[in-house]
């Protein structure tokens, strides 16, 4: 008889754990994950949105581009994030990724764009930086009299005299980090293109060309100071002839403690970078998990609250924090998109 009572309790006992576990996955509260840069613009967004919306505030990680994306992209459900922030656009293996895991239906929406800055403290000397120094300084190789060597370099006025005589020290951010994306791209290939020799083995082999331009040195010249952005401006205070690489945001909201370095002859302005005439710019994206829209509570009103011109407009509230504003014909095509749920096209 007690057999048959326990017996008959177990199915009773295992609809409990069943439904606590689905309590436990279920979720009314947007999750984000991401890119340092765009962290601060979600952020504001999350909490505007908690004030004025009657749903959660959002929660927003920071994990860097490349972090965000991989656990964007490892499945749909509860336990996987509804939105990730990008400094970069989304690659090709990434997307294949997340079809790989069931992720088919995303939504990618620019949300305007940013510069990245190679900036020291204010107390610290002044830089006037061409890409080619700048390749010089960082590189793992770099050619000296014709012939690619480990890179010799310890002082900035080695490298050209009228650089400040102190020695190469730059906090920078880690691979996975969009913000090294972009640095790369924009900085280190250029610099790398400039020797002859160089563009010249890009012609002929692009591999072992992005094996010399991306390649940073390690030797303690180039530090990987992690995702925390605002670890790097405190790092920099600490130590005013360091360098640090970040994202304008970043420079603009702390004007009082650092300063950007002029990078071929033009100042990390948000005039400049918004021109394209500041030569270190990138587009910043997020993208939203459309299997997810209607599961979580608030992803399409988020979505659009971030998209609206009182956020990403040329007076939104999102520039007080740093953001260079889309041209309007830019954000109403995205504002588009993300209201159609339109699908991502490479």
């Amino acid at each position: 008889m007690l057999r048959n009572s326990i017996i008959k309790a177990i199915p009773l006992a295992l609809a409990g754990v069943i439904a606590v576990t689905a309590a436990a996955e279920a979720r009314d509260q947007i999750r984000i994950v991401g890119s340092s840069t765009v962290f601060p613009f979600s952020t504001t967004v999350a909490e505007t949105f908690g004030k004025t919306s009657g749903f959660k505030t959002p929660v927003v990680e920071s994990t860097g581009s490349g972090g965000g994306l991989k656990l964007f992209c490892s499945g749909v459900g509860v336990q996987h994030p509804d939105i990730t922030n990008a400094s970069r656009r989304i690659k090709k293996s990434e997307v294949e990724l997340c079809a790989k895991n069931g992720v088919a239906d995303i939504v990618e929406v620019k949300i305007g764009f940013d510069g990245i800055v190679i900036g020291n403290s204010k107390s610290g000397p002044e830089f006037n930086l061409t890409k080619q120094q700048i390749f010089l300084a960082l590189a793992a190789e770099v050619p000296v009299d014709g012939k690619l060597v480990k890179n010799p370099y310890n002082n900035w006025s080695e490298i050209d005299s009228s650089l400040p005589n102190e020695p190469i020290e730059v906090l920078g951010p880690p691979p996975t980090s969009g913000t090294r994306d972009a640095f790369v791209e924009l900085a280190m290939r250029p610099g790398a293109k400039s020797f002859p020799d160089l563009k010249a083995l890009r012609k002929k082999d692009k591999k072992a060309f992005r094996a010399i331009s991306d390649t940073m040195r390690e030797d303690g010249k180039f530090i990987e100071a992690g995702e925390n952005d605002n670890l790097i401006v405190q790092k920099l205070q600490a130590n005013p002839v360091a360098m640090g690489i970040f994202g304008f945001s970043f420079l603009d909201q702390n004007s009082d403690k650092i300063k950007g370095a002029t990078v071929a002859g033009k100042q990390p302005t948000f005039e400049n970078i918004a021109s394209g005439e500041y030569g270190i710019s990138r587009s910043l994206y997020f993208y939203v998990k459309s299997a997810h829209i209607g599961v979580v509570p608030g992803i399409q009103e988020y979505v659009a609250e971030f998209t609206s011109e009182k956020a990403i407009g040329d007076e939104g509230y999102l520039t007080d924090k740093g953001l260079i504003p889309l041209p309007g014909a830019d954000r109403e095509k995205y504002r588009a998109a993300a209201a159609n749920k339109t699908n991502l096209t490479m």
